[in-house]
């Protein structure tokens, strides 16, 4: 079983981009807490690439930024490619099936940039909202059920 579930804050804006085909695809890194300290009791944190398609990655250009609070849940996925200088890179990225806005624009502007601290406290994780079928605020609904149909699955 390959299976990843995650909760961190955006290292930076997610980048979105279309294809060739008009298939949206937001590519974003996650800061995520390690649950313990180092040496020194410093916090350290894992910075993981993370990749989500269709509406949920234009849900996440649009209601997430620098900072923002997610949890994703979705598969590891290692691939490789032949850079320009003929060497092979590997990259190992979540593909995300699931991604739920834990804070929103405005939380991030009133919160600090520290990807130690958790300023926002939503409780318990049953509650989250899952983001693919909002054509508006995400969060004006929070804990309301979201109906999808089936042209809003991934697969």
């Amino acid at each position: 079983m390959n299976k990843v579930i995650l909760i961190g804050r955006l290292t930076k804006d997610p980048e979105l981009r279309t294809t060739g085909t008009g298939t949206s695809v937001a590519t974003f890194t996650l800061a995520v807490n390690r649950p313990f300290t180092d040496q020194s009791g410093e916090r350290t944190a894992d910075f993981i690439n993370c990749v989500v398609w269709r509406k949920q990655a234009e849900n996440m250009s649009r209601y997430t930024s620098k900072g923002s609070q997610v949890a994703v849940e979705g598969r590891i996925q290692t691939r490789s490619y032949d850079a320009q200088d003929g060497s092979k890179r590997y990259v190992t990225e979540i593909i995300c099936d699931n991604v739920s806005f834990l804070s929103s624009n405005r939380d991030n502007s009133n919160s600090s940039n520290s990807f130690g601290g958790n300023t926002n406290d939503f409780g318990n994780m049953n509650q989250d909202i899952v983001t693919t079928d909002v054509s508006e605020d995400p969060f004006k609904d929070f804990g309301e059920e979201i109906s999808l149909s089936d042209d809003d699955l991934p697969f």
